[in-house]
């Protein structure tokens, strides 16, 4: 039997199922897993941010949802998501869909990012989600009972997108990842679920380090407000991925022009290029202009 549960023509739903999200505390983290409560689903919670993670909590349980575990820690620590994971598992056994939502963000050209930059994007989007995957997804493929595994990429995990270098490190790593397991796993009634978001309404949106410009310049202000203006509610995304697992989508997108530009991208690749190469040099320009 399956361990989430399923309905009509075969779609799977996390009614019942015992679901991890990472990133709880805020954003796409807090937005899924209240959705996956309203949804029927035990869930178990964690974040760096241990207030934000009480407060998501005691929403959840107040509109009477399910946490049955929930712990504040670093993703990137090996060893707190090892014992985490033991917790977990004693208490409640292998868990039924895991959510690695928990990221972060930091935009420069290569010779204004720094290595903490290089370094915190992959320990971050790319080893965190890691690590919950070797401590959770082996209890799920040993159980038997099935699954689903959702990491969040990005449209930078797609596209070539100016200024995300170290960024798109970590989230093409994730989607390579994703690739992998999602034949690796199939065997194992596991799917997996890569989501794809561009602008998404977080404190992340607002709080994204831009490294060598200086933010408070009015033509970053403006870029920023444009950004931010295109950016779906974190709600919405959290609807994308229910509905991805519902349906076994591997890619998950969250608007529109990701999914308009990523087939572009693939279907007209020397406009792409010409394109990204003037929205590159665009953005040249901008920084030289701004003051840093």
């Amino acid at each position: 039997m399956l361990g989430i549960g399923r309905r009509r023509a075969g779609r799977r739903t996390v009614r019942g199922a015992k679901v991890l999200v990472t990133g709880a505390a805020s954003g796409i983290g807090r937005a899924t897993a209240r959705a996956a409560a309203a949804a029927g689903a035990e869930l178990v919670l964690t974040d760096i941010d241990a207030t934000g993670l009480d407060e998501t909590v005691a929403g959840i349980r107040a509109a009477g949802g399910v946490v049955i575990a929930a712990d504040a820690l670093d993703i990137t620590d090996y060893d707190a998501v090892t014992a985490f994971a033991e917790r977990v598992h004693a208490e409640h056994g292998s868990l039924d869909v895991i959510m690695n939502v928990a990221g972060i963000s930091a935009w420069g050209t290569v010779e204004n990012l720094e290595h903490r930059h290089w370094r915190q994007m992959v320990e971050v989007n790319l080893m965190g989600p890691i690590h919950v995957i070797e401590n959770f997804v082996p209890s799920m493929v040993r159980a038997g009972k099935g699954g689903a595994l959702v990491n969040v990429s990005s449209a930078a995990g797609l596209l070539a997108l100016p200024w995300h270098a170290a960024y798109s490190a970590s989230k093409y790593g994730i989607r390579g990842v994703s690739e992998v397991l999602r034949f690796d796993l199939a065997q194992h009634g596991i799917t997996v679920h890569l989501v794809v978001p561009g602008a998404v309404n977080t404190p992340l949106v607002h709080s994204v380090e831009l490294a060598g410009v200086n933010k408070d310049n009015p033509k970053i202000e403006r870029l920023t407000a444009a950004f931010a203006s295109h950016a779906v509610p974190p709600e919405r995304v959290a609807t994308a991925i229910l509905r991805g697992i519902e349906h076994n989508r591997f890619l998950v997108y969250t608007s529109f022009d990701i999914r308009f530009g990523y087939w572009w991208a693939r279907k007209f690749a020397f406009p792409y290029e010409f394109a990204m190469r003037r929205t590159s040099a665009r953005f040249s320009r901008l920084l030289a202009s701004s003051g840093s």
